[in-house]
């Protein structure tokens, strides 16, 4: 997983008016399936209740790169109702990821 800085992925969003919230999933989402995560397709961000799906098996593809450290129903509990600031926790946890790896 590539370092980003927890606070960019926080303040980022909210200045892009939610566009690189959506860059931030696609990057996190290629980069979970190339360390054995299945998640699908981005494309379900945008189409409604297809996106709370999708969040769902995004939360299980970070339980899988975490090895279990921060739960799938946690981290979709996170984003669903915290929005950036889920998505910077979730970052954080990439981190250590990275961290770990290296």
């Amino acid at each position: 997983m590539k370092y980003r800085s927890p606070i960019a992925v926080l303040f980022l969003p909210i200045i892009t008016f939610g566009i690189y919230g959506l860059v931030w999933y696609v990057k996190t989402k290629n980069e979970m399936n190339s360390l054995g995560a299945n998640l699908p397709t981005a494309w379900l961000l945008i189409i409604p209740l297809a996106n709370i799906y999708w969040l769902w098996v995004y939360g299980t593809g970070v339980e899988k790169v975490t090895n279990g450290a921060h739960s799938a129903l946690g981290n979709f509990l996170l984003r669903f109702f915290l929005g950036p600031i889920g998505m910077a926790i979730t970052q954080n946890e990439f981190n250590k990821v990275n961290n770990a790896a290296k």
